[in-house]
């Protein structure tokens, strides 16, 4: 039944992708075919395929911000499967620029316009899963992170990496607001948070608030 269905464990996959090994995650309750895509990094038609073959249907695709190793492939894969694009209001402004994105530096000419633009503290339920819209400036300005509570889950894209932050030195960075999102933001969650970045292996909350040098 629906209700059996819903209160199924969520799972999470993870795809890694282009040139700077971009982690794509999807997300879905067990036994359930839709899920939602975390980071459309690149080859949005490969992806596309590649989760059909798994047996799922993307419903929805998340940005956690707009640089061109985790938008290359949103177009693509949003046409193919019709999903709707959620991308952080603050951030529009990159997506919609190819210089500032850096995707012009890498010589392609990536933009992305969103279906809906999210705020801070926002709810979103896709797929069956409630997601928390965290606003974690910093990497750039619209940087955002993912939080499911009921599994514990932060998709934390480029602000926080194991033992590391996100780099600050493109359009619209900032080390002083990066470290201050992630210490106000993000080291409030419960410590087992398990914390899944844009690059690289996850970590935890608890981990990062004990070791990582740059939130010290």
């Amino acid at each position: 039944s629906e209700t059996e269905n819903f209160m199924a464990g969520i799972k999470i996959g993870r795809m890694t992708l282009g040139v700077c090994a971009t982690n794509c995650y999807f997300l879905y309750r067990e036994g359930a075919s839709e899920a939602v895509l975390i980071d459309p990094a690149d080859r949005g038609a490969d992806l596309y395929e590649g989760l059909k073959r798994k047996g799922f249907f993307v419903t929805a695709i998340l940005l956690t911000h707009g640089h061109f190793d985790h938008i290359g492939g949103a177009e693509q894969l949003r046409r193919l499967s019709g999903a709707k694009l959620y991308a952080p209001l603050e951030e529009k402004a990159l997506c919609m620029d190819p210089y500032a994105n850096l995707s012009l530096q890498f010589g392609s000419k990536t933009v992305v316009e969103a279906d809906q633009w999210l705020s801070d503290g926002q709810k979103l339920t896709l797929a069956g899963i409630d997601f928390l819209v965290i606003s974690t400036p910093g990497h750039t300005a619209g940087s955002t992170c993912y939080y499911v509570e009921e599994a514990k889950i932060l998709l934390s894209g480029d602000t926080l990496f194991a033992g590391s932050v996100g780099r600050t030195d493109f359009p619209t960075g900032s080390m002083g607001k990066l470290v201050r999102s992630v210490k106000e933001k993000l080291f409030v969650l419960p410590d087992g948070t398990k914390v899944y970045p844009g690059h690289g292996e996850y970590t935890t909350i608890g981990e990062e608030k004990e070791y990582n040098p740059y939130c010290q």
